[in-house]
C-alpha cells in the first residue's frame, strides 16, 4: 500500500484519520500514528491557543516512525480565529494541514514557510484546480459519500476526474469503511483516503458512549440530510429526534434566507444554533440526539479501540 501519500506524510498505509469536529482529540492521534496512518484534528476542536499548543506538543512528544499528525483549518471568514491558529500551527510546527471552506493562498504561503504541507478539501475540478495553482500538495475529494458537509460526485467519478487531471495527488474522502473500500479508492486513482466516521465509535473518540453506540447500531441505510443544523447539507443519523424536528429548513428560515440583507445573520444564527444542539449531543446523554456520520458506519459493528479499527482497515 504504499503510494504518494505515503511517502509524502512517511507514513505506513495511506490513510488519514480524518479531522471530525468534537470527536477527534490527542489520544486518538496517538493511537492512528502508532497504527502506522496519519491522524487529523480540527484546530476548532480547542477553545484557546493555548490549548491549541498543548495539543501540538503532545502530538509531537508521542510522535513515532511511520505516523504523523496535522490539524485541520477552517479558512473562510466564519473562522474569527483562523489567522491566529494558523500562526501557532506554523511557530510550533506539525506534519501537514487540511484547509475547509475557503481559499487556501494565504495558508499555503504561510505553512510552506514553516515546512508544513497543505492538502486541501475540494468537491469538484474547478477548485481542484485553483488548489493545486495555488501550491497546494494533495487535493481531498470530498465525495457524496463523506459524513458531515459532503460533495456531490460518487467516489468514483470526483476520484478518477481529479486523479486525471492533476499532477498533485488525490486523497479520496467518503465511502470508507473497510479495507475493499480502501482498495477501490486507490483503484480509482485516489494516492490515499480520509477516514472519519468508522473512527466515531473507537474507545478513544471524545464523545458519548450513546453516540459511539448509534454508530454501531445504525447503518448505512440510516443516514439521511439535514439543512437544520449548519444552514448547509450536512449527513446525520435518522433518529426519532431527527425525525420528529425535520431535516428540511423551516418556512421561516426559507423565506429570511431569500432576503439579501437578512441571509447572512439568518445562516450565522442557525450555525450556531445547530454547531450548539450537535455539541451538546456528543457530549451528554439526551434525548435531543443530532449525530453526524456517514454512510460507511455501515461496517461498524462494534466499538474498538483505534488500534483494531486500523487493523481492519489495511488487513
Amino acid at each position: 500500500m504504499q503510494t504518494q501519500l505515503t511517502q509524502l506524510l512517511n507514513i505506513t498505509y495511506p490513510i488519514i484519520q480524518a479531522p471530525m469536529f468534537l470527536v477527534s482529540n490527542t489520544a486518538m492521534v496517538i493511537e492512528a500514528m502508532k497504527g502506522g496512518i496519519a491522524g487529523c484534528i480540527p484546530a476548532l476542536n480547542y477553545r484557546t491557543l493555548d490549548d491549541l499548543r498543548a495539543a501540538i506538543k503532545e502530538l509531537k512528544a508521542d510522535k513515532v516512525e511511520g505516523g504523523s499528525f496535522g490539524f485541520n483549518l477552517i479558512v473562510n471568514k466564519s473562522n474569527v480565529k483562523y489567522k491566529e491558529q494558523l500562526r501557532v500551527l506554523c511557530e510550533e510546527g506539525c506534519d501537514f494541514i487540511i484547509t475547509s471552506l475557503g481559499s487556501p493562498e494565504e495558508t499555503i504561503r504561510q505553512a510552506h514557510a514553516a515546512g508544513i504541507k497543505v492538502f486541501c478539501d475540494v468537491t469538484d475540478l474547478h477548485f481542484a484546480k485553483k488548489v493545486e495553482g495555488l501550491g497546494a500538495d494533495a487535493a481531498i475529494a470530498v465525495n457524496n459519500e463523506a459524513g458531515g458537509h459532503r460533495g456531490e460526485l460518487s467516489p468514483q467519478e470526483l476520484t478518477s476526474q481529479l486523479s486525471k487531471a492533476l499532477s498533485i495527488p488525490v486523497i479520496s474522502a467518503g465511502g470508507v469503511g473497510c479495507k475493499e473500500d480502501i482498495d477501490k479508492m486507490l483503484s480509482y486513482g485516489a494516492e490515499g483516503v480520509s477516514v472519519g466516521s468508522p473512527f466515531i465509535a473507537s474507545i478513544e473518540a471524545g464523545v458519548t458512549q450513546e453516540y459511539k453506540q448509534a454508530c454501531v447500531d445504525y447503518g448505512a441505510d440510516d443516514i439521511v440530510m439535514t439543512q437544520r443544523i449548519s444552514g448547509t447539507p450536512c449527513t446525520v443519523i435518522n433518529t426519532p429526534y431527527v425525525q420528529k424536528i425535520g431535516t428540511k429548513e423551516t418556512w421561516l428560515e426559507s423565506v429570511l434566507n431569500k432576503n439579501k440583507k437578512l441571509k447572512k445573520w439568518v445562516k450565522m444564527i442557525r450555525f450556531s444554533i445547530g454547531m450548539n444542539a450537535t455539541t451538546i449531543a456528543a457530549t451528554q446523554a439526551t434525548y435531543k440526539t443530532v449525530w453526524v456520520a456517514g454512510p460507511s458506519i455501515e461496517h461498524t459493528k462494534e466499538i474498538l479501540p483505534v488500534k483494531d479499527i486500523i487493523r481492519n482497515l489495511t488487513h
